[in-house]
């Protein structure tokens, strides 16, 4: 079975999120989503133009997103990001979205609104 696209709006809803930057993207549709704190594991395993759910609150997830074509990043437990990651979400034009939830909660949350993981159509 194919991936479906969802709504980055919809995405939000789901996580009951709050946009830290990148209202303008609420309409983008997204395929994939992946989760992981090691950055390193996003390089090697995320598919271009996914969704980005980490536990980690720095500036280095926004490089890595840059790097690994993520389209927007989620941060989860409601930690409130460092200004640096913020800030540079912002030039790189990465929606940045903060959720109550806990990582595993919320990939349940969003597998259940229709999002697959990664490895998907592998």
């Amino acid at each position: 079975m194919g991936a479906v696209l969802v709504e980055l709006r919809r995405i939000v809803e789901t996580a009951n999120g709050t946009v830290l930057v990148g209202n303008n993207h609420l309409s983008m549709d997204i395929r994939y989503a992946a989760s992981a704190d090691l950055m390193s594991d996003v390089l090697a395993f995320a598919k271009p133009r996914s969704l980005l759910i980490t536990g980690l609150a720095n500036a280095q997830v926004i490089r890595t997103a840059e790097m690994a074509d993520i389209a927007a990043v989620l941060i989860v437990r409601g930690k409130r990001p460092e200004q640096a990651a913020i800030a540079l979400a912002e030039e790189k034009d990465i929606p940045l979205i903060v959720s109550p939830y806990t990582m595993f909660e919320l990939c349940g949350r969003l597998y259940q609104a229709g999002m697959v993981g990664c490895d998907a159509d592998s």
